[in-house]
């Protein structure tokens, strides 16, 4: 079960993995990118770690929205946007709840991976955080389907995002900055692919 104290954890350990990775998410990102998705991931990160005591003692879907209100006031290019709606989308999904099982987190982490698709206009396959966070999906819900627990199954989630950023590696980039550089942009994986998978990473950790 997840409730307000555990979701409030899971999104301060998010927080100190975007600070200490920064610098490695910016050099992905100097290869194909802006140059600059570590140091914004952190900064907007920092803010919602600021705001984190406010929301404390709401239900998860307040928490949530307000982790996704402060990235998309405080990131800058393109992971703002998505990151942020990918919160607050999956806010919207727990709206009301105060603890939730397997299945709830399981519609909230869906609602996030749509609200991406849509704000982004992007799908599976272009090089994007898509391509680890589908990936991570399916391997949960066929996890949770097949009776493990959601720790368990969120373990194969992670599994599943890692083999999609190395995917990432092997693809044409088709989306954002990265698509000007066309073959060029193989051999190298996609920071948001990346980042994506460290949050997974944290939340994993924080399930007991």
């Amino acid at each position: 079960m997840i409730d307000n104290k555990k979701m409030v954890e899971i999104m301060q350990a998010i927080a100190k993995r975007m600070e200490k990775e920064k610098e490695f998410l910016t050099e992905l990102d100097n290869a194909i990118g802006d140059g600059d998705h570590g140091i914004n991931l952190a900064r907007g990160f920092a803010a919602v770690e600021q705001k984190l005591p406010t929301l404390a003692d709401k239900d998860l879907g307040a928490i949530l929205k307000g982790v996704g209100m402060a990235l998309v006031s405080n990131v800058g290019g393109a992971s703002g946007p998505l990151y942020g709606t990918a919160f607050m989308k999956a806010g919207g999904a727990l709206k009301g709840e105060t603890d939730i099982d397997a299945e709830k987190f399981v519609a909230a982490f869906e609602a996030g991976v749509e609200g991406i698709k849509m704000r982004g206009k992007a799908h599976e396959g272009e090089k994007t955080m898509l391509d680890a966070q589908c990936p991570a999906l399916k391997a949960l819900k066929e996890a949770l389907a097949a009776g493990k627990d959601l720790k368990t199954a969120m373990g194969e989630a992670v599994a599943a995002a890692k083999d999609g950023v190395a995917y990432t590696k092997t693809i044409i980039a088709t989306k954002g900055r990265a698509s000007y550089l066309g073959e060029r942009s193989i051999g190298h994986e996609d920071p948001g692919a990346v980042s994506s998978l460290m949050m997974l990473e944290e939340i994993t950790q924080a399930l007991s």
